[in-house]
């Protein structure tokens, strides 16, 4: 029934005031520590339905939001499990030698080298793979030499944000779905910002390196040798090394990235085939299979529980309308005046509306909105397409996505650290790739 009220401009009104007082407080509340991420996607949603009166709808919307995060969870459960046997098996050895190699013991190359892998990585579309293996190859460097974890962890998710650009990401894909556009409409002109949005990423690593340096300073001896030495030592003492089906493995890992690009099923089914593999063919014994997968339960709990704590806050933000009021409410306060600017101005509220709402939520709702407003000033929709995509940067710090919390998790850092930290360089990969943009005309000023 209470949808029927929607219909009146007050209640809009209320609506969109309650929806951006709920985040605010969210936010506050997990930056400054007072409740932990999970605990807030619980319980600051469920408070702010009562003040608004949806105490009877909080149940059934609750349980939307979780079927709709189930699929993602359980892609990520089985994400973690294969390519911890992966790790385990000795997959990333040779990735992790080379990079040691290459980067030594200056934390300058370091950083380069974590952006540059993620970048790599991030060509499958995917962040959770692109965490999973940046984090599991670079991680031990940076605690041998004292770098600090956060800075991985925020290098990998600035440069998978900015490759979350690729059609196959989801974003793109979308748009041009919600626009009955085609991918030379709306990504292949973005090209150019998406490389824009790449050299800030290796300029942000290259930043940050610096910084490391002066505090921990550059190693002077190579012990890249002796620290693999050490990994493969304590590896075959636990008898878990495969090196013998290392060809096998990494065969395996291409089909299943090719698997996941080409959308041969669906991401969920294909992670947990590939692990039913991984985990039989590396493991035989049952005693075995326990252990590796024991080896990651408390990770693999401590994600999916943030994820399902997240589709109750999405749940809850949908169902009682309040991401449709908070949409509705920044469009028509648009100003007529610059609605020649239409184009511009989706570039610059695609970061916070992809930051406070899902991605479906945005580009299913908000983005035909925008075009059918540009279009009433001539503006192609086609142009307010490539525009949505430039917030993506800011997108993946969001609490609403599932993989970051991935990322916080295997770093051992705070979600709020990350945010606090990361945040204004994200504002900054989006800032460049609209300047790019807007300098060659992929939209227009």
């Amino acid at each position: 029934m209470y949808t029927l009220y929607l219909l009146t401009k007050e209640v809009k009104t209320m609506l969109a005031l309650l929806g951006f007082l709920m985040i605010i407080t969210f936010m506050i509340l997990i930056m400054t520590k007072r409740l932990t991420a999970m605990i807030a996607l619980m319980v600051v949603p469920v408070v702010f339905a009562l003040i608004g009166g949806f105490g009877k709808e909080i149940g059934p919307m609750a349980l939307d939001g979780i079927k709709s995060v189930a699929p993602t969870g359980i892609m990520i459960l089985f994400a973690i499990l294969f390519f911890g046997i992966m790790i385990d098996a000795g997959v990333f050895d040779p990735i992790i030698s080379t990079i040691l190699k290459v980067v030594k013991g200056d934390p300058v190359k370091i950083a380069i080298g974590t952006a540059v892998l993620a970048l790599l990585i991030s060509l499958d579309g995917d962040g959770t793979t692109t965490y999973i293996i940046t984090i599991s190859a670079m991680l031990p460097l940076y605690k041998r030499i004292g770098m600090r974890p956060l800075i991985l962890a925020g290098i990998a998710v600035s440069a998978s944000g900015v490759m979350n650009l690729l059609p196959w990401g989801g974003p793109t894909a979308r748009a041009m779905t919600a626009l009955n556009l085609e991918m030379s409409d709306i990504f292949t002109p973005v090209i150019p910002s998406m490389a824009g949005g790449i050299l800030f990423v290796l300029f942000m690593a290259y930043c940050l390196g610096k910084k490391e340096r002066k505090r921990v300073g550059i190693l002077e001896i190579d012990y890249s040798t002796m620290a693999m030495q050490q990994t493969a030592a304590s590896a075959e003492e636990a008898g878990i090394k495969r090196p013998k089906l290392i060809v096998v493995n990494y065969l395996l890992t291409i089909m299943l990235l090719v698997a996941l690009i080409n959308e041969v099923l669906p991401t969920t089914v294909l992670f947990m085939i590939g692990f039913a593999i991984a985990i039989t063919m590396n493991y035989p014994k049952l005693s075995d299979q326990k252990a590796r997968i024991s080896n990651y339960a408390d990770n693999a709990l401590s994600v999916i529980s943030m994820v399902f704590a997240a589709g109750i806050f999405t749940g809850i933000l949908s169902g009682t309308k309040m991401v449709d009021a908070i949409a509705n409410t920044m469009i028509t306060h648009i100003p007529d005046a610059f609605g020649s600017q239409l184009a511009l101005i989706t570039a610059i509220l695609s970061a916070p509306f992809t930051f406070f709402m899902s991605n479906d939520a945005f580009y299913y709702g908000v983005l035909p909105l925008l075009a059918k407003a540009a279009a009433g000033y001539g503006i192609d929709p086609a142009f307010i397409g490539r525009a949505s995509l430039l917030g993506l940067p800011v997108h993946l710090l969001s609490p609403l996505v599932p993989s970051t919390y991935l990322l916080v998790g295997m770093v051992g850092e705070d979600f709020g650290d990350l945010q606090r930290t990361f945040l204004k360089w994200a504002c900054g990969s989006t800032a460049v790739m609209i300047l790019v943009a807007l300098a060659l005309s992929i939209i227009p000023l």
